[in-house]
């Protein structure tokens, strides 16, 4: 598998699954899930720059994309702008792409996600967007003036494992923070001022999606993940020392051998959750996205608000040892007919 196969590898005649991605430490259960139902699959590592001829015909198969928002924080700097261009030059040779385009933009910006959620009538936090940063501490003050005085966040609007996620209770602690220069710099310039919702529970909850279907619904504990709710294990771990990590805006550290993340055995019954799920289908048809993990919370005033549109899900091991069906089984299952159609 070369991680440049835009250049060696185009002449394959052989139709697989192309899984084009950056980060090699959230594909093994993929791999796994392939490899147990016999489909051919490759990846497509787009970690670094390459070349890309557009005068060659994309190998036969299916596209997936697993691009990730937080591929810079890896060091991937170009993985986004060459993943753009894999699946628009896939998508023009006629190639089944799952995921492509319009979902990398919904992918890499909040702000797109938010928008589409609101356009189908979904509760999504009072939410303001800042364009370069000089701008954030007057957005801050007249935003928490219409919100009451409530505390508020500071996201990223390209995110992913809670990037640039902070609370604060008044304008000016964000004000020293800017002052002491200890706001992390958003990758795009753009910065969204949220309503903090307290969940009434302590928890949230993640919707797994595959081609329209409820896989599973997943609770992740709050009060010890904090904001930083990738439920890959790798994402728990500290990437240079191994060590646990204390999630952002946890308010008790994780407890050892306990896991962030369970099976909500109940969800999708109630009417409201089936009308929630509905909406959500729609809004994934909208975008073009037919794989998602998407996040919600049940507010202490009442209100059901959706916050988080996931295109590369990731799934928990200990949720998929007791859940009825498995995440990466689905989306193998998925890949697998569009494959077998594409031939």
């Amino acid at each position: 598998m070369s991680n440049h196969p835009e250049q060696s590898d185009a002449a394959s005649t052989a139709p697989v699954i192309h899984a084009v991605h950056e980060n090699p430490a959230w594909f093994g259960p993929f791999a796994a899930a392939f490899e147990a139902r016999g489909l051919p699959h490759r990846e497509w590592l787009l970690t670094d720059g390459g070349t890309l001829d557009l005068d060659e015909e994309p190998p036969p198969g299916v596209f997936w994309s697993r691009f990730s928002a937080s591929s810079h924080t890896r060091g991937h700097h170009f993985s986004k702008e060459r993943t753009r261009a894999v699946l628009a030059w896939a998508d023009a040779g006629g190639r089944r792409v799952v995921n492509g385009r319009s979902a990398l933009e919904a992918e890499v910006s909040k702000v797109v996600q938010l928008s589409a959620l609101r356009r189908r009538g979904i509760d999504v936090p009072r939410t303001r967007v800042v364009v370069g940063t000089a701008h954030l501490l007057d957005a801050a003050r007249t935003f928490q003036a219409t919100i009451g005085g409530a505390d508020f966040l500071t996201k990223h609007n390209q995110g992913g494992k809670g990037l640039g996620v902070a609370r604060y209770s008044s304008a000016d602690e964000l004000a020293a923070v800017l002052t002491d220069g200890g706001l992390e710099e958003p990758v795009d310039g753009v910065v969204l001022l949220q309503e903090y919702a307290a969940p009434a529970d302590g928890s949230i909850t993640r919707v797994e999606l595959v081609g329209g279907e409820l896989v599973y619904a997943v609770r992740a504990d709050t009060v010890h993940g904090g904001f930083q709710l990738c439920p890959a294990d790798a994402c728990a771990l500290d990437p240079e020392t191994g060590r646990p990590l204390l999630p952002p805006g946890a308010s008790l550290p994780p407890e050892p051998g306990t896991s962030l993340f369970s099976l909500r055995e109940d969800f999708g019954s109630a009417p409201w959750e089936v009308d929630l799920v509905g909406r959500y289908r729609t809004v994934l048809a909208d975008l073009g996205i037919e794989i998602a993990g998407i996040e919600f919370l049940q507010a202490e005033d009442g209100r059901v608000l959706t916050y988080d549109v996931n295109t590369n899900t990731n799934y928990n091991a200990e949720v998929e040892a007791v859940a009825p069906r498995s995440g990466p089984g689905a989306i193998a299952d998925h890949l697998g007919a569009l494959l077998h159609e594409s031939r």
